[in-house]
């Protein structure tokens, strides 16, 4: 089973060779890295080619990469879409990092045993070595949605053919096209696997957290998002995820 995994960049010369590095040093042999780019002008891009010639005759994933102007996170997760030729397909951002050299073995391991086509974990918040913040997820139930629940996104690892079948991340969301992506996807009736394990190290900060208007917009979209799939009671289903945040930070450990 080939793993597509998909890193977008923009100037991220400061961060990214931890995230190359922990794809680097996974255990599982068939991955497929792709980076996409969004015409960095910070030293990213040189970082990229030097990182792909230092691996090319070792037994590291393979690299695939593009350079170029992009209309936001979105249309680069969507454009690595595009390019994966992986069995699955999953994401790790460029700040990220993942848990450890087994994550993507226990991930594949978990899709040969199941035969599930979404595979999900847990994820670990970080300010620089400091927990934060532990997102501890559940086996999936489908009335767990109209109550808030997700899974953490950078955690989901997706059979490609399903993303043939829901279609792309919607672009017109700025900041929840991943919530959006992850209803679509849940309220499809696809069998699902839940890995009771820590598989992904997030730094804080992302672009939905980033300021009181980040969070704002997170919240109006995150609304637009539930009425557009037909899931829960708006506003309190809003609510309701908003609260599971809360026991995610008392839980980091």
């Amino acid at each position: 089973m080939k793993i597509s995994i998909i890193t977008i960049t923009y100037n991220s010369a400061a961060t990214l060779p931890r995230a190359l590095e922990s794809v680097r040093s996974q255990t599982y042999g068939d991955i497929e890295h792709i980076i996409v780019d969004g015409a960095s002008t910070d030293g990213t891009k040189e970082l990229i080619i030097n990182y792909q010639l230092s691996i090319l005759n070792s037994q590291s994933p393979k690299v695939r990469w593009i350079s170029e102007p992009d209309g936001g996170i979105y249309n680069a997760l969507n454009k690595g879409i595009a390019m994966a030729t992986g069995d699955v397909i999953g994401f790790l951002h460029s700040d990220d990092v993942l848990y450890s050299p087994d994550s993507i073995g226990q991930i594949a391991a978990a899709f040969e045993s199941s035969g599930a086509d979404v595979v999900y974990g847990d994820l670990e918040y970080r300010h620089g070595d400091k927990v934060v913040r532990r997102w501890r997820s559940n086996a999936f139930r489908r009335g767990d949605l109209k109550y808030g629940w997700m899974p953490p996104h950078p955690t989901v690892y997706v059979r490609r053919e399903v993303y043939r079948q829901v279609g792309p991340y919607d672009e017109w969301f700025r900041i929840s096209a991943d919530y959006d992506m992850i209803l679509r996807i849940f309220t499809a009736g696809y069998k699902t696997r839940y890995i009771p394990q820590v598989l992904v190290a997030m730094e804080t900060g992302g672009a939905s957290n980033r300021d009181a208007k980040a969070r704002l917009s997170k919240t109006q979209e995150d609304y637009i998002a539930l009425k557009k799939n037909h899931v829960g009671a708006g506003l309190l289903t809003v609510a309701c995820k908003q609260l599971r945040k809360i026991r995610q930070f008392l839980r980091k450990s």
